[in-house]
């Protein structure tokens, strides 16, 4: 009896992550200040009506065309847009559609990563090979030009749809990464006790495999996030992505370009919305990568 329990006990897997280098994360300011900023963006796209009030302003589509285009005043910092809406109220109502995006987006390229990542690494031969080729193919796809084809068959241009094609082009790296972690993760000892007391194949993968292989593909999610961003503001900017009467970033940059000599302050204010958060989260997953990742500390 003794023996049995010494065995199962044998079969317990290592903690995935310890209490380190979320220690080690505190104390660094990076870190700190791209947390901050990730929080202040996330509360941003959930209540932006408590941003847009601030300066008088909250409604963005309360517009008066005698203001088109006129540069910022007392009350409307960021000034007027094309259609005389508060530009402000607008930056701040267009975070709710490209974190919305980049959400929706994210999860789904985790979620076909892990799933495929965990078959190819655990279980390897024919199964690795098929989503081996399969990830070959993405990889040697030039992704922008997949993107804008698509999009340009879809007559539905919305949050979901912009998200769909992102994670259809973007799951491989993720992809290749899990697996990577997987098959470290398959040969270990503790892997192998499960096997010999008799643990089934989901058990060993969602006991012991999943936990210690997802730390890798976590910290990549969070790089993951600013890309996703940055590249539904670059779909929309060519024209392929979100369309009015849809309030985002790259709508507004899309519409800016046309008046960038005449009122640069259509281009300037969701360029810089656009640029701190995709550089805050780039910093937020760069900071846990480096205290992740033991090469690193």
């Amino acid at each position: 009896m003794a023996f049995l329990t010494l065995e199962s006990a044998s079969t317990e897997a290592p903690p995935a992550v310890r209490s380190g280098p979320w220690q080690a994360l505190r104390r660094r300011p990076a870190f700190l200040l791209a947390a901050a900023v990730c929080a202040v963006v996330c509360l941003m796209a959930a209540f932006p009506q408590l941003f847009a009030g601030w300066f008088g302003a909250g409604d963005p589509r309360a517009c008066d065309l005698a203001r088109s285009g006129q540069p910022p005043v007392a009350g409307h910092p960021f000034g007027f847009d094309i259609q005389g809406c508060d530009l402000y109220a607008n930056v701040v109502y267009g975070a709710r559609s490209s974190v919305l995006v980049a959400v929706i987006a994210t999860a789904g390229m985790l979620a076909i990563a892990v799933l495929l990542g965990c078959l190819a690494g655990y279980f390897r031969g024919w199964v690795d090979a098929v989503i081996g080729r399969i990830m070959d193919i993405f990889f040697g796809f030039p992704a922008l030009v997949g993107m804008i084809v698509i999009l340009q068959t879809l007559s539905v241009h919305n949050e979901l749809t912009v998200a769909a094609v992102l994670v259809l082009f973007g799951w491989p790296p993720l992809a290749r990464v899990m697996r990577g972690s997987v098959l470290e993760t398959a040969t270990s000892e503790y892997v192998a006790a499960a096997r010999g007391v008799g643990a089934t194949t989901p058990r060993i993968l969602l006991r012991h495999v999943l936990p210690n292989s997802f730390g890798p593909v976590a910290v990549l999610t969070g790089l993951n996030v600013g890309a996703v961003i940055a590249s539904e503001s670059a779909l929309t900017f060519l024209g392929v992505g979100l369309r009015t009467p849809a309030i985002s970033w790259g709508v507004q940059l899309n519409t800016a370009q046309q008046y960038f000599t005449t009122a640069p302050h259509l281009l300037i204010f969701p360029s810089v919305f656009l640029t701190v958060t995709v550089l805050g989260f780039v910093m937020l997953g760069d900071a846990m990568r480096d205290a992740f990742d033991p090469r690193l500390r």
